[in-house]
């Protein structure tokens, strides 16, 4: 399975490369912007989009960026309470 992480551009780093920043709930990542870029690299600034290793695979809009992060911290939040619940995290 295969899970996108949003984050946000927010600054182009390299055009040759294709490589811009991106925040990642509060962390800067460098991200490959080469499957979403058809233009000036400079208008995905502030633009929502979802990583997966490295790249930005698609454009979302912010609401679909702030659900996603919302469900990534429940579903993290879950798989501790699993794991306490299973004994893998001893105390």
């Amino acid at each position: 399975m295969c899970l996108g992480i949003p984050g946000q551009i927010v600054q182009v780093a390299d055009t040759a490369l294709q490589l811009a920043t991106a925040d990642v709930c509060g962390v800067k990542r460098e991200v490959n912007i080469s499957l979403i870029c058809d233009g000036d690299p400079q208008q995905l600034i502030n633009k929502w989009v979802l990583i997966h290793v490295g790249f930005a695979m698609s454009i979302i809009d912010e609401e679909e960026a702030k659900q996603t992060q919302e469900a990534l911290i429940a579903m993290s939040q879950l798989e501790h309470e699993v794991s306490d619940f299973l004994g893998l995290n001893p105390k």
